[in-house]
C-alpha cells in the first residue's frame, strides 16, 4: 500500500518519510524504533555522567539566534532544571528556530559534561504537554529532518491499522512450536506495554527475518557437486616455486590453504571455498597463489575488490607478483577509453589477470577463458555477485575471502554452500598492537601522544561510528573532524566517509599514505584492505558501541610497520558494564575468540546485520535478539523444505528480497 493511502500521510509527509527508506505502508511497519523511552526514568541533569544519553524535563528559558562556526550552524538554547542551568545545542537544523519556543519539555540526548558546563547535544524534543499523555514504553524511532518523533510515531500507528504483512513462517510450524503471532509482534514493538513483551516481540520478528533469508539461502545457492569443466596443468613443483616469491616463509595454516585449492582444481567438481583468517594471516598471499595455478595452467583469472582504495593496491600486488603476465585494471573511475581497451583485450585473451571493483561485474565484460575467481572481503559482496562473476566463465572455481572471523557454527548455516577453510595463526614477522581503554578524563592525553607522534613522522586514524549525529548519540566524523583540526592546529587533518564520490575517497587515502595527511577522521570505510605501514594509531571514538570483531578489524589496520602501534578505545560512556566489555579486547588479539565473544555478548547482529547481509538484516539492526533465534530460523526452514510447508510462499517472499539486492553492495 503506498504511503498516501495510510490515513494522515499527506504527499509531504510521504516524501519526508521517503528519506528513511520508507516508501510504503510495510515499510512504515517494519520500521522499528531504535531504542525506547521509560516515561518513569527521567533523571535530574546533575545525575548524568558525560557522555551518557538521558531522559531530561526542563523549561526552555531563552534561544539564542542561530549562529555560525565555519560552515556549520548551530543553534542553542538555555534549560533550567531545579534550579540547574544549562544549555542544548543542535547543530545544521535551522528550521529548529522556528519550531522551538520557551516552556516546558522533555529532551533525550547525549549530555557532554566538561569543565563543570552541561550542554545536550542534538536531543531529540517534545513539549511537555504531548508528553503528559505518554505512558510506559515510548518508542523512539531513527530520524531525519524536519520529521519529530511524533509525526513517526502517528505514522506507524495508522499504517498498523492500514495494513498487517502476512508470516512467511508455515501455519504448521508456528502452531508445532508455540510461536507468537507475527501481527502480534508487529503491533507490539511499536508499543510494548513491558519490557518482557519488547523482548518477546523482538525475538519473534527477528525469526520471522532470518527464516525469510536462510530460506532465500536455499533458493539461491548454486550445486556444491557441480562437475568440473577446467583442467588444471599446473604441478605441485610451479607452486612451491612461486610461493618462493614472497619475502617470507608462509605458516603452517597458509600452507594447508594452499593444498586444499590444489585438491580442489584437480578434483572432480568445481571449487566453491570460504578461506577466513584473521587480520595479517595472509589470505592474500594464499589468493595470489591460486591465481597462479590458474595462469601457469593457461587460463584467466579475477581480482574482486570492494573498493577503489583496495583495488588500486592489490592491482600493484598482482604486477608485482606476477612479472610474466599481464594483468588488467578495471573500476568505476577508469576512463571510458580504459575500460574500452580492457574490455577489448580481455575477451581477446589478452589479459591473464583482471583486478577490479564492481565494475568487473558489468554485462559487457567478456572473459576468453575464465577459471579462477577471488572475491575479497566476502562481507562486502552477496551471493548474488559471487554469481555474477561465476558466470562470467563455464564453471570457473570460486574463492572468497573473509577477515571478519566468524564462529563456524553461524558461518555453517550462512556459507552453506561453501567449503570452509580457516587460517588460524599469523606471520611472525606481525607485531601485536598495545591496546587501550581511554576514559573521557584522558582524551587530552590521548590528544597529546597523537602530537608527540606525529612530530616523529607518524601518523594516525581516528574512527567514528556516523558521518552525521542527527540525534545526539555519538560522536559524529564531521563534528570530531572540526573539533580536532581546532585542536591541534598545527596537525594536517583529512576527513574520509562513505557519502564522499569514490574518486574523492581514493584521492584522500592516497594522500595519506603519501604522508601528506598527518591523522585521518574517518568512519569505519577505512576497516577493510587499507596498507598505510607508518600509521602507528587506531583512535576509535565511542568505542562502546562497536562489535568486539569490528573493533579487531580496526585495531588491524595498524601495526603493519616496524614501530611500536597503538589502539585507543575512546569511551563515550563511563558505565563499568561498557568498560568491562572493550577490557576483554584489550587482553585478546585472536578475532576468532573475540566472534565467539561477541556472540555471546551481543548476539548475532555484528556477523549478520546491515554489512553482512545488506537489506535483509537491516530492517532489524536495532532490535535485541539472541542467537538461537537464528538457529531455530535454520531449523524451522530446513523443516519447512522437506516437508514442502507453503514453498511457494517462502520463495516469493525470500526472491522479493534476494531481487531487491542483486545490483546493490552489501556493506
Amino acid at each position: 500500500m503506498e504511503l498516501t493511502q495510510v490515513k494522515g500521510i499527506a504527499e509531504k509527509r510521504a516524501k519526508e518519510l521517503n528519506k528513511l527508506g520508507v516508501f510504503t505502508a510495510e515499510d512504515l511497519v517494519r520500521y522499528y524504533p531504535r531504542t525506547y523511552l521509560d516515561m518513569t526514568s527521567r533523571v535530574s541533569v546533575r545525575e548524568v555522567l558525560n557522555n551518557d544519553t538521558a531522559l531530561i524535563a526542563a523549561r526552555i528559558t531563552y534561544i539564542e539566534p542561530m549562529r555560525y562556526t565555519g560552515r556549520v550552524r548551530f543553534l542553542r538554547a538555555h534549560l533550567e532544571q531545579d534550579g540547574d542551568r544549562f544549555t542544548a545545542v543542535w547543530f545544521n537544523m535551522p528550521y529548529l528556530a522556528k519550531t522551538l519556543k520557551e516552556g516546558e519539555y522533555l529532551f533525550y540526548g547525549r549530555v557532554q559534561n566538561k569543565y563543570g558546563q552541561v550542554s545536550l547535544v542534538n536531543p531529540t524534543f517534545e513539549p511537555m504537554a504531548v508528553n503528559a499523555r505518554l505512558k510506559g514504553l515510548v518508542p523512539v524511532y531513527p530520524l531525519k529532518a524536519p520529521l519529530t518523533q511524533r509525526a513517526v510515531r502517528t505514522a506507524v500507528q495508522a499504517a498498523l491499522k492500514a495494513v498487517s504483512p502476512p508470516s512467511v513462517i508455515p501455519q504448521e510450524l508456528v502452531a508445532k512450536y508455540k510461536l507468537a503471532s507475527y501481527a502480534w509482534a508487529l503491533r507490539t514493538i511499536h508499543a510494548p506495554v513491558t519490557e518482557e513483551d519488547r523482548a518477546l516481540a523482538s525475538e519473534r520478528i527477528a525469526l520471522e527475518e532470518y527464516f525469510t533469508l536462510v530460506s532465500a539461502f536455499k533458493l539461491i545457492k548454486g550445486d556444491k557437486n557441480e562437475a568440473r569443466s577446467v583442467r588444471y596443468a599446473v604441478t605441485e613443483q610451479d607452486i612451491a616455486q612461486f610461493m618462493r616469491r614472497f619475502s617470507f616463509e608462509f605458516t603452517k595454516g597458509q600452507k594447508e590453504a594452499v593444498r586444499a585449492i590444489y585438491e580442489d582444481v584437480k578434483g572432480p567438481s568445481r571449487m566453491n571455498r570460504l578461506l577466513q583468517g584473521d587480520v595479517g594471516s595472509g589470505k592474500t598471499a594464499v589468493a595470489l597463489t591460486g591465481i597462479f595455478m590458474a595462469v601457469r595452467s593457461g587460463h584467466q583469472a579475477v581480482y574482486l575488490s570492494p573498493t577503489e582504495v583496495l583495488a588500486a593496491q592489490n592491482h600493484l600486488l598482482l604486477q608485482k607478483m606476477f612479472p610474466e603476465y599481464r594483468v588488467g585494471y578495471l573500476s568505476g573511475a577508469s576512463t571510458a577509453q580504459e575500460k574500452r581497451t580492457v574490455k577489448a583485450a580481455l575477451k581477446a585473451g589478452e589479459i591473464d589477470i583482471l583486478c577490479g571493483t564492481h565494475a568487473v561485474l558489468q554485462g559487457d565484460v567478456h572473459f576468453a577463458d575464465l577459471a579462477f575467481c577471488v572475491c575479497d572481503e566476502q562481507h562486502r559482496f552477496g551471493v548474488a555477485q559471487r554469481n555474477a562473476l561465476s558466470e562470467k566463465g563455464v564453471s570457473p572455481d570460486v574463492l572468497v575471502m573473509s577477515a571478519t572471523p566468524i564462529p563456524r557454527t553461524l558461518s555453517l548455516i550462512f556459507y552453506g554452500d561453501l567449503d570452509i577453510t580457516t587460517i588460524p595463526d599469523k606471520p611472525k614477522e606481525r607485531q601485536e598492537i598495545a591496546t587501550a581503554v581511554v576514559p573521557l578524563r584522558k582524551y587530552d592525553d590521548m590528544l597529546g601522544y597523537v602530537r608527540q607522534e606525529v612530530k616523529r613522522g607518524k601518523q594516525a586514524y581516528f574512527v567514528c561510528a556516523k558521518i552525521e549525529d542527527d540525534e545526539g548519540q555519538v560522536t559524529s566524523v564531521t563534528e570530531l573532524f572540526e573539533e580536532l583540526r581546532a585542536r591541534l592546529p598545527d596537525v594536517r587533518f583529512a576527513l574520509l566517509h562513505g557519502k564522499m564520490k569514490d574518486k574523492d575517497k581514493t584521492a584522500v587515502m592516497e594522500a595519506f599514505k603519501r604522508g601528506e595527511y598527518d591523522c585521518l577522521v574517518s568512519t569505519t570505510v577505512i576497516e577493510v584492505g587499507v596498507d598505510v605501514p607508518n600509521a602507528t594509531i587506531m583512535a576509535i571514538m565511542n568505542a562502546e558501541r562497536f562489535g568486539l570483531s569490528q573493533l579487531h578489524q580496526l585495531r588491524g589496520r595498524v601495526g603493519r610497520g616496524s614501530d611500536k602501534s597503538w589502539c585507543f578505545l575512546l569511551v563515550g560512556s563511563e558505565s563499568e558494564t561498557a568498560i568491562e566489555r572493550l577490557r576483554i579486547l584489550k587482553g585478546t588479539s585472536d578475532g576468532f575468540k573475540l566472534a565467539e565473544k561477541d556472540l555471546e555478548l551481543r548476539g548475532s547482529g555484528d556477523f549478520f546485520g546491515t554489512r553482512q547481509s545488506g537489506k535483509f538484516l537491516s530492517e532489524i539492526k536495532h532490535l535485541k535478539y539472541s542467537s538461537s533465534v537464528i538457529f531455530l530460523a535454520k531449523k524451522l526452514s530446513d523443516e519447512a523444505f522437506e516437508r514442502h510447508l507453503n514453498y511457494e510462499g517462502i520463495k516469493r517472499a525470500s526472491m522479493e528480497k534476494y531481487e531487491s539486492l542483486k545490483d546493490v553492495v552489501l556493506n
